[in-house]
C-alpha cells in the first residue's frame, strides 16, 4: 500500500480542514480527535507522511515518540485519569481508518466502558475546553 496525501489528516496538517488544536511543533500535530473512545482522547499526528508504523521512517519516530509520552502525561494531568491506553493502527483489519500515522492516546476511567473506535461524534465545545486543559498541562 502506498500513502495518499489526500487523506483527512494530511488535509488537517495542511491547514485545509480545521481541527481542535493541543499544540503543534516542525514534526506533529496534537489534536482531540472528534470520535472519541473516553473523554480527552488526544491524536499525536506526526508531520512526515507515512501510511504508518510499517513504512515510517525511523528517524521520524524517534523524534514523536518522546511527544508521546509527554502529551500522555499531560492528557492524564487533564483529564484525571485513573489510567491511558496509547494505541497505534496498522491497516484496515488492524482498525486504522485513516491512512496516515498517528498515535491515540485515550484516557481510561475506573468503572467507565471505552467507547467504539471511530464512533460517536463529540461535542465540539467540549473538545475546545479540553484542548486548552490539555496544553496547558503539556
Amino acid at each position: 500500500m502506498t500513502y495518499d496525501p489526500t487523506n483527512i489528516f494530511a488535509k488537517i496538517l495542511k491547514g485545509e480542514l480545521p481541527c481542535h488544536k493541543v499544540f503543534e511543533n516542525d514534526t506533529a500535530l496534537v489534536m482531540m480527535d472528534i470520535f472519541p473512545q473516553s473523554r480527552g482522547h488526544t491524536l499525536v499526528i506526526p508531520k512526515a507522511a507515512s501510511r504508518n508504523l510499517l513504512d515510517a521512517d525511523p528517524a521520524d519516530l524517534a523524534v514523536v515518540i518522546p511527544l508521546v509520552q509527554r502529551v500522555a502525561k499531560a492528557v492524564q494531568t487533564a483529564t484525571k485519569a485513573d489510567g491511558l491506553r496509547v494505541a497505534q493502527f496498522n491497516e484496515a483489519p488492524a482498525g486504522q481508518t485513516v491512512f496516515h500515522l498517528h498515535f491515540h492516546i485515550i484516557p481510561a476511567y475506573e468503572g467507565v466502558a471505552m467507547g467504539a473506535h471511530a464512533t460517536g461524534r463529540a461535542d465540539d465545545e467540549e473538545l475546545a475546553q479540553l484542548a486548552k486543559h490539555i496544553a496547558a498541562a503539556l
